[in-house]
């Protein structure tokens, strides 16, 4: 009669062995590329520059004033040419303000000393891209940024806050937050270190968005006035004089 039994194969049968288990050896993952090096540089680093300067300045001013005071015999006209335009206010501190985001997603502030300088501010704003590019389109934009006075808040700054209440020429649009600066926002900064003013499209991270894969943004110099501990303003110059259009963002506590 013939085996009914299992057969085995003629390697284990004449060694004796059983069958070999599968090799548990897997190809290495790729190394993930190193993070990308910004070249920005600290706010801090810029202002002990400037402490320096200025106390070159107090040094030089104080020997200045040891001369004694001549009055001139005529005073010489002055070209209107050479007047400062009323647009620009000397008031407040110029730094560097830039709106982006994706044509559909969320605008993002970002405040900074000088374009080769970290971010010292960003704020995700309540408000899309596009609808922005719409408003700077009409000629001029409010954008107000409000919270509510606490107790113990006396002593954070205003540029600290959290969480702000936003309005756009008048109507609530939602919620804006502080945030740190991300990779992505850090990447931006450094495109657009060479950049004093302007306005353009940058591209995006992600291919499978389309054409709403690019980064638009605006850039300019904006004149940052402290009306009090609990306000604050930003002005944007416009450096066409008074052909650009007008933002200016308004940071209450009430």
């Amino acid at each position: 009669m013939a085996d009914s039994g299992p057969r085995t194969s003629n390697a284990n049968s004449r060694d004796g062995s059983s069958a070999a288990a599968p090799s548990n050896t897997s190809t290495p993952e790729a190394p993930s590329p190193p993070p990308r090096a910004f070249s920005l540089i600290k706010p801090s680093e810029l202002k002990s520059g400037k402490k320096h300067k200025r106390r070159v300045f107090r040094a030089f001013r104080s020997v200045f004033r040891s001369f004694p005071i001549l009055t001139p015999s005529c005073k010489c006209p002055v070209s209107p040419g050479l007047q400062s335009d009323s647009h620009i206010t000397n008031s407040g501190t110029r730094v560097t303000g830039t709106l982006f985001g994706y044509r559909k997603g969320k605008v993002t502030l970002s405040v900074q000393e000088t374009p080769k300088c970290l971010p010292s501010l960003v704020i995700e704003l309540a408000m899309q891209t596009n609808v922005l590019q719409k408003e700077l389109s009409a000629g001029m934009v409010r954008i107000a940024l409000e919270c509510e006075k606490r107790p113990g808040k006396e002593k954070v700054k205003v540029f600290d806050e959290p969480v702000w209440t936003m309005f756009c020429n008048g109507k609530k649009t939602g919620h804006g937050v502080k945030r740190e600066g991300t990779a992505d926002d850090l990447n931006v900064m450094e495109l657009l270190k060479a950049v004093s003013t302007g306005a353009g499209v940058l591209p995006g991270n992600s291919e499978s968005e389309g054409i709403d894969g690019e980064l638009a943004y605006i850039r300019a110099d904006f004149d940052r006035v402290v009306g009090s501990k609990d306000s604050e303003t930003l002005y944007m110059l416009s450096p066409d004089g008074n052909s650009g259009p007008e933002l200016s963002i308004f940071m209450v506590r009430l």
